[in-house]
């Protein structure tokens, strides 16, 4: 879901306007279908309790169609041999208008809904007490569950073409639906067209798109519109007056087709429908409205300005964040606690929970890792190597920033300050989406990334969904100007993901964190380089010669600890001499009390009566594990590589006090991160010492393990000569000498 609609979720009454182009065919016939669909769609939100006011237009060009009818039926030959005269257009929607309440009657009663109908001029409108009468009236109806029905009463209406007056009442149905939609308090207007919504250009042309979000001062002059509707006065010119008028009001609009099936169902589940009209459409425009090319462009000049920087601007400010966290810790939790319960009534599964919840302790030590990455030595520029090629040439390898990064994240709110400020650290521009069961996290987790305050005032849930979007512009009040405001972009939705993925040429790699799904989905969807993992089973193997104190205590650790994290324990393998000791036994009786499921492989399951792992390949990240027994070593290096997949092991542990042993698992096992009597759950940036991380990659290419500061760094050559020439190199002398750095 684009959070952008989220908010549309709350509505409860809705007016729902529909033009003549909905309303008839392109011979001027009812489009008895189209209309029995739309009756169907407003009959399902009736049932579910939303209120919903019917205005429509349509009754003209019927009318007109039924009296050209007639009157051909009723003419002679002579008369249709004499120039036709244009009908009187009062008359047509008179005729037509009986024509179209009997069949919105007809249809609404098939489908048990009662309806009303009200005819109106705009100089009903004048009168207050009819205005105050008329609420009362639609407020009556909907508490009963009827749909009124409106539409202008043209066949006795005194104003006449172009139909728009000083009086600014209303000119049309859409102005009309728009009037109603302030009369009656509405929480949202929808205005049903014959395309899409509002595009770029005309809807038949390729090269159009569709405009997501409205922006008045941004479209209003960029937008020309074509001719006015085919049958009716309006068009999308009309449309576009009313939804700009009641946006300003308050009221959000949106503007889509009505042929298409279920779209208003579609629209009030915060699915990305037709073009948006909102009085903060503004704040919005600078996230959604861009392209994802332009967006990732933007990032890579800015994070250039950025690395012009000097080191101690940029420690500066990460330093202030850390501050920030500090003082907003309170706020901070409340809202992550909000996320958890409101995760849990969603649905969402327990491992997925556990990821999102932030931990008492969390934020301090988020803050002492974001001190300890500012205080390291300037990662951009350093020199690596220095290399005399030649007398009087000299070659020198130093770091430089990747480029662009794009992250996509899935609970986890802890990862966007690591991410942001390891990318600020090392002067990489980013691209951010986050996961939206995290919304108030991260919109929280944005406001303090990169703001001074030290107090942020409590908000309702759709207000941290605007804080989202408003990160953007928070970002601009700490980074300088000559930096600019693009370094760090926010990825609006999901349905962005796809096109930037496209973008090899200009974003440099992608980190998802998150599900094994949501990164093997997009290790299979793009060329830019993956960094992380998609899968990876964390073993710990007790050896025959283990301190049985020192088993229970590290695998204790490494299942209990944080169960839903990638460095935690998924497969115990046991010596097989342990199947029938007590250590066995009493480990297992532990974990059990931890309240952790134990599985076991085939040897396990019925040495010790447990349930059948479906897979010696799971990750549980929850309180399960699998147990397995192992004649050596040797068997259980073999048994990680062929169940853990080596290709993308992360982190495997032997506990032994044999040294030898020890040492063969080290160099044997190959995976990301191999320990010796320690707990799996050491692999992490932080506790490496990294400062922070961005994940924990599997891959061999680039970075392996937990990825900080080193990570999100590539190297760069930089030769200092005196006027030397190769010339097939005739007058070189190498002499290929290290020097000192």
């Amino acid at each position: 879901m684009d959070p952008i609609r989220a908010s549309l979720i709350d509505v409860k009454r809705l007016i729902v306007k529909v033009g003549t182009a909905v309303v008839t065919r392109h011979d001027g016939r009812l489009a008895v279908g189209r209309l029995g669909a739309l009756c169907e769609q407003l009959k399902e939100l009736n049932s579910q309790g939303y209120e919903i006011v019917l205005v429509t237009s349509g009754a003209v060009g019927l009318g007109r169609q039924r009296l050209r009818y007639r009157k051909l039926v009723n003419s002679s030959l002579a008369d249709l041999q004499n120039p036709q005269v244009e009908l009187d257009g009062k008359a047509c929607a008179a005729v037509g208008q009986n024509s179209l309440m009997a069949l919105y009657d007809t249809l609404f009663s098939q489908l048990d809904v009662s309806s009303s109908q009200h005819l109106v001029t705009d100089s009903d409108f004048r009168n207050d007490s009819f205005r105050e009468q008329l609420s009362e009236t639609v407020k009556s109806l909907l508490a009963l569950k009827v749909i009124p029905v409106f539409n202008e009463n043209d066949a006795v209406s005194t104003r006449r073409t172009p139909y728009e007056d000083s009086s600014g009442i209303f000119w049309d149905n859409d102005s009309l639906a728009g009037l109603l939609a302030m009369e009656v308090k509405a929480d949202l207007l929808v205005l049903l067209s014959d395309v899409e919504g509002l595009y770029s250009g005309p809807p038949s042309d390729p090269n159009s798109k569709l405009i997501h979000t409205y922006i008045k001062e941004k479209h209003q002059a960029e937008i020309t519109f074509g001719d006015k509707s085919r049958l009716g006065r309006g068009g999308m010119t009309a449309k576009v007056d009313a939804a700009v008028c009641a946006a300003s009001s308050g009221i959000p609009v949106v503007i889509t087709s009505g042929y298409a099936t279920n779209n208003i169902i579609n629209l009030l589940q915060g699915k990305p429908v037709g073009t948006l009209f909102h009085k903060d459409a503004q704040l919005w425009t600078s996230v959604n409205e861009v392209d994802a090319r332009e967006m990732a462009v933007a990032a890579r000049e800015c994070s250039t300005r950025l690395q012009a920087m000097s080191s101690e601007d940029r420690r500066k400010l990460l330093l202030d964040v850390a501050d920030a966290l500090e003082a907003n810790e309170s706020l901070i939790m409340a809202e992550n606690e909000a996320d958890v319960a409101a995760a849990k009534a969603d649905g969402y599964e327990k491992a997925l929970i556990s990821r999102l919840a932030l931990k008492p302790g969390k934020i301090a030590g988020l803050a002492k890792s974001i001190r300890v990455l500012a205080d390291m030595e300037e990662p951009i520029g350093r020199i690596v190597k220095r290399t005399e090629l030649a007398d009087g040439l000299i070659l020198e390898k130093t770091s430089s920033p990747l480029g662009v990064l794009l992250i996509v994240f899935e609970s986890r709110p802890d990862a966007l300050v690591q991410i942001a400020t390891l990318a600020t650290r090392t002067g990489n521009g980013l691209l951010l989406k986050g996961g939206k069961e995290a919304r108030r996290s991260n919109a929280i987790l944005h406001k303090v990334r990169f703001s001074s305050f030290t107090q942020i005032h409590a908000h309702t849930e759709a207000q941290a969904l605007l804080l989202f979007f408003l990160y953007h512009q928070i970002i601009t009040s700490a980074i300088p100007d000559s930096v600019g405001d693009k370094l760090i972009g926010l990825v609006a939705s999901r349905e962005d993901i796809p096109d930037l993925l496209k973008l090899d040429d200009v974003i440099d790699l992608v980190i998802p964190r998150g599900s094994n799904s949501l990164v093997s989905q997009i290790k299979n969807s793009t060329k830019i380089p993956v960094l992380g993992h998609a899968d990876g089973v964390c073993h710990v193997y007790i050896d025959k010669s283990a301190n049985p104190d020192m088993a229970k205590k590290i695998v204790r650790d490494a299942k209990i600890d944080y169960p839903a994290a990638c460095n935690t324990m998924e497969t115990l393998l046991v010596h097989q001499d342990f199947s029938n000791n007590d250590l066995l036994k009493e480990l297992l009786a532990e974990l059990r009390r931890e309240g952790v499921t134990l599985y076991g492989g085939p040897r396990a399951s019925s040495l010790l009566n447990l349930p059948r792992a479906q897979s010696l390949h799971r990750e549980y990240s929850s309180l399960a594990c699998t147990v397995e027994f192992a004649d050596d070593v040797g068997a259980a290096i073999d048994h990680i590589h062929q169940h853990g997949r080596h290709v993308i092991s992360h982190t495997d542990c032997i506990v032994t006090e044999d040294h030898e042993v020890a040492e063969m698992f080290l160099h044997r096992v190959d995976s990301a991160a191999v320990f010796h009597n320690a707990s799996t759950r050491f692999c992490d940036g932080a506790r490496f010492g990294l400062g922070a991380e961005v994940g924990v990659s599997t891959s061999r290419v680039h970075a392996r393990g937990p990825v900080g500061v080193e990570g999100l760094l590539t190297t760069q050559w930089i030769l200092r000569g005196s006027g030397q020439v190769v010339d097939g190199d005739k007058g070189v002398s190498y002499s290929h000498k290290d020097l000192p750095l």
